[in-house]
Order: C-alpha cells, then sequence, then structure tokens
C-alpha cells in the first residue's frame, strides 16, 4: 500500500504534497523506500526505472538529492540549517529538489521547530521526505504538515525469502536469522551473514538467562556492555579507519607522513565526528541488546501462557521453559516494564552500566521468585 501510495503521487495520479512523513518499525525499509520515491521523482519516466538516475540516487550523487543523517546521536541544528538553505535552490536536471531526512526522530524540539518553519513555507519546487519509527515520534505540529505513509513488519517467512533470493543464504539459517532478528531486515542480514554478530546474540541470551541473584546480575550487565562495544566497533572500525585515509588522500597527505599543522583541524573534525558515530554506536548496540532481551521474556511469558506461539529465541528453548516453571508471570511482567524503562533511560542520557544494571537485579528478583516492587512504590517504601 506504501509502495501503491507514493508510486502514485510520482506519476501524478495521486497527491503530491510538499513533504511525507514515512513511519514503521526498525528494519521496515523507511529509507529504502524513501530514496526509491526519490528516485521516481527524479527519473524522467517518473517510474524510478531510468539506471542512471537510479546508480546517482544510490550513490547519493544525484544533483537534485540532498540527504540529511548523522552518525551522532541526534540531528544537529546547523545541519537542519544548511539543509533549509538548500531546500530553496532550483532543480538542475529535473522538475522536483528531493531531500531525505533519515531518522527525522532524533531532531530535538528546538531543531524540529526549526525545519517546521520551512514546511510551514516551503520551497515551491521541493519535496521533504521525512523517515521515523512512528508518527509520535515527530512533534504535532511537523505531524499537521506531512502527509504519513505507514509501512508494517514484513513477516519472517518474506524476510527469509529475501535472504535467500538477494544474499544466497542457505533457507534455514535464512529463517533462523529472520525469526531472532524478529523480522527486522537489516539485522536479519546481518545475523545469516556475519557469524560474529551471530555468536554475539547469542552470547546475550545466555547472559541474561543465567541471572539468578544481584551478583550475577551485575556480572551480566558487564557483559551485556562488553557486547555492546564489541558490536560497535565492529560496525565503526573498518569504518573509521577507510574514512581517515579517503580523508588524509584528499588533503594531499601521503600514508604514513606528518599531517601540516594547516590541515590538523580537519583531521581534528573528523575524529570527533567518529567519536560521536562510536557513542551512538554504543548506545544503538546496547538498544538491540535490549530488544533481544524482550523477546527473551516475550518467549518466558508466551511459554507460561501456553500461547501456542512460535518462540523467537527456539534455539534456547529449554533454559526458557526452566524459566518459565521457576518465575511468577507477574515477575515476567515486571521484566518487560523494566525492559522499556531502560530503554526510555539510555535515550535520557542514564549511564548505561547503570540502566542495565537496575533491569538485570528485576531479571534476578523474577529468578527468585519475587515480585519486584513498581518504581513509584519503590521509592515510597524506602
Amino acid at each position: 500500500e506504501a509502495v501503491e501510495t507514493l508510486a502514485a503521487a510520482a506519476l501524478g495520479g495521486g497527491a503530491l504534497t510538499h513533504a511525507w512523513l514515512i513511519t514503521g518499525p526498525p528494519g521496515s525499509g523507511r529509507s529504502n523506500l524513501a530514496f526509491a520515491f526519490a528516485a521516481a521523482l527524479l527519473s524522467p519516466d517518473g517510474r524510478g526505472e531510468d539506471e542512471a538516475t537510479l546508480n546517482q540516487v544510490r550513490a547519493r550523487t544525484h544533483p537534485d538529492l540532498d540527504v540529511l543523517t548523522t552518525t551522532g546521536v541526534i540531528i544537529r541544528r546547523d545541519d537542519v540549517r544548511e539543509m533549509v538553505q538548500r531546500s530553496h535552490y532550483a532543480p538542475s536536471t529535473g522538475p522536483y529538489r528531493v531531500i531525505v531526512v533519515e531518522d527525522a526522530d532524533r531532531m530535538t524540539e528546538r531543531t524540529s521547530n526549526f525545519l517546521l518553519k520551512e514546511l510551514e513555507e516551503p520551497a515551491e519546487r521541493t519535496i521533504w521526505v521525512l523517515c521515523a519509527p512512528s508518527e509520535a515520534d515527530m512533534l504535532p505540529t511537523i505531524r499537521s504538515r506531512v502527509r504519513v505513509v505507514r509501512l508494517r513488519t514484513p513477516s519472517v517467512e518474506a524476510v527469509a525469502r529475501l535472504l535467500v533470493e538477494r544474499d544466497g543464504v542457505e533457507q534455514g539459517a535464512a529463517l533462523r536469522a529472520a525469526r531472532q532478528a524478529q523480522s527486522h531486515i537489516g539485522m536479519a542480514h546481518r545475523l545469516a551473514t556475519d557469524p560474529p554478530a551471530s555468536e554475539r546474540r547469542q552470547r546475550t541470551v545466555e547472559a541474561v538467562l543465567a541471572v539468578h541473584t544481584a551478583p550475577d546480575a551485575v556480572a551480566a550487565a558487564a557483559e551485556l556492555l562488553e557486547i555492546a562495544k564489541e558490536d560497535a566497533d565492529a560496525v565503526t572500525a573498518q569504518l573509521d579507519t577507510e574514512e581517515r585515509e579517503h580523508a588524509l588522500r584528499a588533503l594531499g597527505v601521503e600514508p604514513g607522513a606528518r599531517i601540516p599543522p594547516a590541515l590538523r583541524g580537519q583531521v581534528r573534525r573528523l575524529e570527533e565526528a567518529q567519536k560521536r558515530r562510536a557513542t551512538r554506536g554504543l548506545r544503538d548496540g546496547l538498544d538491540r541488546i535490549l530488544v533481544d532481551l524482550l523477546s527473551v521474556f516475550r518467549d518466558v511469558g508466551a511459554l507460561q501462557l501456553g500461547a501456542g506461539v512460535p518462540l523467537v529465541n527456539a534455539e534456547a528453548e529449554e533454559a526458557l521453559r526452566a524459566w518459565a516453571v521457576r518465575a511468577r508471570p507477574q515477575g515476567v511482567l515486571a521484566v518487560l516494564d523494566a525492559v522499556a524503562q531502560a530503554r526510555g533511560r539510555l535515550a535520557g542520557n542514564v549511564a548505561p552500566a547503570l540502566a542495565v544494571e537496575a533491569l538485570l537485579v528485576t531479571v534476578a528478583a523474577a529468578a527468585g521468585g519475587h515480585i519486584p516492587w513498581p518504581s513509584g512504590l519503590a521509592g515510597a517504601a524506602r
């Protein structure tokens, strides 16, 4: 339905508004759809099938395409200001200038208000395409000025089929990766094609299921933080090296040569950007771990209820059944609430170690058959 809506708008068969918001859960393909829409708008045929345009959009080099994204925790106001200025440039080769804003939910309220002014009085031939997990992640004033297109989570079978057909993954491995990734397309690809990533996920599940006491919780928190760091390093290390080498070549610095004082400022800015990306990578890695923990205790709850639904973590079924027998259902619900609270704390800049330890103490209480106090009652009791 989302593809049909945007295809009709690009071809003139539907309403083409100046601003769109593509929403959907992580891994549902928001960015892919945004760039496919951009290719259709920028193609001479209006269908996004012109090979030259497609290649330019894929490489992000089309003269009428601008992309606003971030490697940091938030999208900076200066970056939005620059994009707003570019939105008033006339298209150079086609009828439109298209601006894609990935992870628009990473804008602060102040930055969002700056973009709002542009959406209220947009340039005549500019199309904005914002991407965010949900409408609730955007200010109500922005939601009222965009047309929303919603994506759904694809089925496990659909994601597995993609891995088989596109990436040549064996059918069984594709189904296992799609199930463990909970239909997150990018994560399923990673689990199916990167053995260390799959191993790190297995360590995550084993670590949390082994928590029975408070000391276990502290030890498991350290283990999960180390897994998140390893995951972030695996994603960013190679990219950092390639970026630095490319930047030095562009500046005319030979490999291994001393960087001239006049160029050190540019190299320092690159290093600062890489540090911001590393911070975001660690937080994103922790959030992926917390999503995996949600799946673990979802499985425990499903077994307790006799729901008869497929387990996300079928490989750990024996340990999950032991947990389902030992823990009380109310304790499992308390853990699920604690995971959601930990994700909120991380988003609010709470120290990762404290957020994860607090969560795993709740897990330890549930493992012992205790019902953890709700946070408000705990405070009152103290």
